[in-house]
């Protein structure tokens, strides 16, 4: 049984965390893992969303602490972890997709690391979201802690990473770290992927590379770089379609490109 599986239907992939039994505890293999599934998911013409979940009834009690003493022993390893953690959540908050994190039961440390990755976070009604990093007297990493704070703000930014306190979805969502709540996420997911998937990608991908990067601080968002996707889009076919259909009264038939 694989720690990761993939399943695509309708432009939408769905990407399942399944380690179950250890409430989908992330070893290292699966954020090196993770790393290179959103990579190629960025790649592929056929998906135009993304959904990440949790198997069982739990998104992720984060790292999977009972191979610290193996894989995060030293400093040099504690580094190599932190690289191998930041690639992930980084491929996915690039992938030019929008991703939403359909949380249930834990969603814990290096799981919400993973949740704020994405671009959205759909919580049942009994998550528990939290960070214990001063539990174990590890520092949140850098870009972990820049998108926290982007999320929820400087004060409850402190009072998550200050307090390592487990938080309703409820409260989560007060914060800003959840969007939307509710007995049925999955459901709710994937309406919303359903009904981006249908929309031009081009532009869903050039507003979340510009604020992705906007949100990540001064100096992360290439502003030459965005000023060439914005002038790629505006050349496009879809372009073209998208004018034509409006003219026309009709659905456009995007194609990314």
């Amino acid at each position: 049984m694989a720690d990761i599986e993939l399943t695509v239907r309708d432009k939408v992939a769905v990407v399942t965390l399944n380690r179950p039994e250890f409430r989908n505890a992330m070893k290292l293999s699966m954020w090196q893992e993770t790393a290179a599934l959103f990579s190629r998911l960025g790649q592929d013409a056929n998906v135009r969303a993304v959904i990440l979940r949790g198997a069982g009834r739990n998104f992720s009690v984060g790292a999977d602490v009972s191979e610290f003493a193996t894989v995060r022993s030293n400093i040099a390893e504690s580094k190599a972890y932190e690289v191998a953690v930041d690639a992930s959540s980084d491929a996915i908050a690039s992938v030019p997709k929008p991703v939403i994190a359909v949380l249930e039961g834990y969603c814990l440390g290096g799981g919400c690391h993973l949740s704020m990755s994405c671009d959205f976070r759909y919580a049942h009604t009994d998550t528990s979201i939290g960070i214990p990093a001063a539990k174990l007297s590890i520092v949140y990493g850098v870009r972990s802690t820049q998108r926290l704070l982007a999320l929820v703000g400087l004060t409850n930014a402190k009072r998550i990473l200050y307090s390592a306190e487990r938080f309703s979805a409820g409260r989560a969502a007060e914060m800003g770290l959840v969007d939307h709540v509710s007995n049925d996420p999955m459901s709710a997911a994937m309406e919303l992927a359903s009904s981006i998937a249908a929309l031009a990608p081009l532009s869903v991908e050039g507003a979340k590379r510009i604020l992705t990067g906007l949100s990540m601080g001064p100096g992360a968002l290439d502003l030459s770089a965005a000023d060439a996707f914005i002038d790629f889009a505006s050349a496009s076919e879809d372009y073209e379609e998208g004018r034509r259909a409006f003219a026309e009264k009709r659905p456009p038939n995007f194609r990314g490109k």
